[in-house]
């Protein structure tokens, strides 16, 4: 598949994980095996030493390294992305600076990255992620009358996806979200002007519960151009997470994954662990904000979702928030990147 100037010879994305989950060593490793490697932007500083004293510029000089360790590692290969959410306070910074680091693409999702396009070059892929038909449209009619511009390329995502998702709780809850199926085949028919208008092709990744070959499968076989993969990549020796982390996956059950509210206001999926008992409980006391999320609401946020993601992927899960997608249970070992998209790339042909 050509992106832009780029060949991805898997037509597969690893999902962008914060806090810390993916970052320059995972995604590497993912490109280096001729995937796209994304790379989380989200408090990305956390092990700078001025991270708690100067969290922006521990945040973009973190940017800046794990950019150029994943290039470094991939050595060519495939495609490294940003993942960068447009909740985040610092978003157009963050951007900037992984553009200037060298980023060959940026993601984003957690809103609409309706300005994303002012804040890069010509050459940088841009990509928003979205779960539904109508997100989608909104987004590419915007950037095409803006900035003359349309997306290299579309994620979408499934209620099944893990971490901050796109849908209301209740919908979740009752399991009446729309299908990735049914997502597909809507933006499908939206991207059909743009791509005509623009004289290019606008591959559509689909994300969201999506496993194994069986389920890459099924949906290259309803048209969609590539697949997103997240949680399956936390069980990998590359994975930047702690081993007391991917271990949690190993141990889940079915009826450990939860759907949470999150601090900034938005539902998601986590493992029900005793941080999660404890939020149900009553508030958990914020010493500090780092104004991370534009939306969050300190005074009445439950607890400081930064602190929580960050003991978590440090290995202290009893007072961390682990997110998760709907089949983060499934994972039973640790095996290498290569090991995992050797398993997979075969659905791909």
């Amino acid at each position: 598949m050509k992106i832009g100037p780029y060949e991805l010879k898997i037509p597969l994305i690893q999902g962008g994980m914060g806090v810390g989950v993916s970052l320059g060593n995972l995604a590497g490793h993912v490109a280096f095996n001729h995937c796209m490697g994304v790379i989380s932007s989200a408090q990305i500083g956390f092990k700078e030493k001025d991270f708690y004293t100067n969290t922006k510029k521990a945040n973009l000089r973190a940017i800046d390294q794990e950019i150029k360790k994943a290039k470094q590692i991939a050595s060519g290969n495939g495609i490294i992305a940003m993942n960068i959410m447009t909740a985040l306070s610092d978003y157009k910074d963050h951007v900037v600076q992984s553009v200037k680091s060298g980023a060959d693409a940026i993601i984003s999702g957690a809103g609409l990255p309706l300005k994303l396009p002012e804040y890069v070059n010509k050459e940088t892929l841009i990509a928003p992620i979205g779960s539904s038909g109508k997100a989608a449209g909104l987004i590419l009619k915007s950037w095409d009358r803006h900035y003359h511009r349309i997306a290299d390329f579309i994620v979408i995502e499934s209620s099944l996806a893990g971490g901050h998702l796109g849908f209301k709780k209740t919908d979740l809850i009752n399991q009446t979200c729309q299908s990735l199926e049914e997502i597909l085949k809507d933006v499908k028919e939206i991207i059909i002007e743009f791509a005509l208008k623009y004289h290019k092709s606008i591959p559509i990744f689909v994300a969201g519960g999506i496993f194994d070959s069986k389920d890459i499968r099924h949906f290259m076989m309803l048209n969609a151009d590539g697949v997103q993969i997240g949680t399956r990549f936390i069980g990998t020796h590359e994975c930047d997470a702690s081993p007391i982390y991917k271990n949690a996956f190993i141990q889940a059950k079915k009826e450990d994954i939860t759907l949470v509210t999150s601090p900034v206001g938005m539902p998601g999926r986590a493992m029900r662990n005793v941080f999660i008992l404890k939020t149900e409980k009553g508030k958990i006391p914020i010493h500090r904000c780092f104004r991370c999320i534009s939306s969050c609401d300190v005074i009445h946020a439950p607890y400081c979702i930064t602190e929580a993601l960050i003991r978590a992927v440090n290995g202290d899960l009893d007072n961390g928030l682990i997110f998760t997608g709907s089949n983060g249970y499934r994972i039973d070992k640790i095996i290498s990147v290569k090991e995992l998209i050797n398993e997979l790339k075969g659905a791909f042909i």
